[in-house]
């Protein structure tokens, strides 16, 4: 897409129109009078890890890092609709950024989100990250926030938000819902451990659409498994820290796997799967560590 070098502030507007009441074009002084509300979600690529399928399929060769934790201070999309005034029979909200097609009259990017989902209380609209300014490549002035669902979802520079009457936006079967997923931070495929020695095993681990229940690690190739340590719980969406201690063996290697149960009670699969567009990969973890 071609994104926006720069937004004017003093004359950006979101508008919000369609099946409401009262269509309405906020400026920014009017969105951030609104009540202030804040958490912390997983933002994720749903072609997150794709480079690491087998066979190799074609898209972006993601490994690992196509995601980001971040807190989002914003104002609540309720908030918003409410003030319009959402008609009964109201089905959907569409959403668009000021992103445009890279080729002249291709279709622009657009997102819906089922009314009930738009309105449930923890969809949002982000003006902050962290606490800053949200950055322009991150969305400013605006953007949708939408906890446990993939960053398709998460529309950039939004200025309009679109109520529709009738049938549901969706035409396909949508990626949608994020999936159980843990990493490793401090050890890898490359990591020498001193033999008879108690070394750190760390990482992070996330539930997808809910939180973490546990997370555990298996050091002999997934044949047995003990729980870790979880670390501060920063809310449903966000990371959660996992730690443990392991005793090197005398000799040989050290077969890692790390994997993630959400209060679902989903566990992370031991197969990876495949499939054609290389989306919603989290396979368990695996590393392998050489003794010396």
């Amino acid at each position: 897409a071609v994104i926006p070098e720069d937004v004017d502030v003093a004359a950006f507007k979101l508008a919000v129109h369609g099946h409401v009441t009262q269509a309405l074009s906020l400026s920014m002084a009017d969105v951030l009078a609104m009540p202030r509300v804040e958490l912390a979600a997983v933002n994720q690529c749903s072609g997150n890890s794709r480079g690491l399928f087998q066979p190799r399929v074609p898209g972006g060769q993601w490994q690992n890092g196509a995601m980001g934790n971040a807190r989002w201070p914003g104002v609540r999309l309720r908030d918003v609709l409410d003030r319009a005034g959402v008609k009964p029979g109201a089905v959907a909200v569409r959403f668009s950024g000021l992103d445009e097609p890279v080729v002249n009259g291709a279709p622009k990017f657009m997102k819906p989100l089922d009314i009930d989902h738009a309105r449930d209380g923890e969809v949002m609209l982000a003006y902050q990250m962290n606490g800053e300014q949200l950055p322009l490549l991150n969305g400013f002035p605006l953007r949708l926030i939408v906890p446990g669902w993939y960053a398709t979802y998460w529309v950039k520079n939004t200025p309009q938000a679109s109520v529709k009457p009738g049938e549901s936006g969706f035409k396909t079967v949508p990626v949608t819902r994020l999936v159980p997923r843990s990493f490793f931070t401090n050890v890898t495929d490359d990591t020498i451990v001193k033999s008879g020695v108690v070394v750190p095993v760390r990482g992070i681990a996330f539930g997808g659409d809910c939180g973490v229940s546990q997370v555990e690690l298996s050091a002999d190739g997934g044949r047995s498994w003990q729980k870790t340590a979880l670390g501060r719980d920063e809310g449903t969406y966000s990371f959660r820290q996992w730690s443990t201690q392991l005793t090197v063996p005398p000799s040989g290697t050290l077969a890692l796997q790390v994997r993630c149960t959400n209060t679902k009670r989903e566990v992370q699969p031991a197969e990876p799967n495949w499939n054609a567009g290389g989306f919603m990969r989290n396979v368990i973890e695996r590393v392998q560590l050489t003794v010396a």
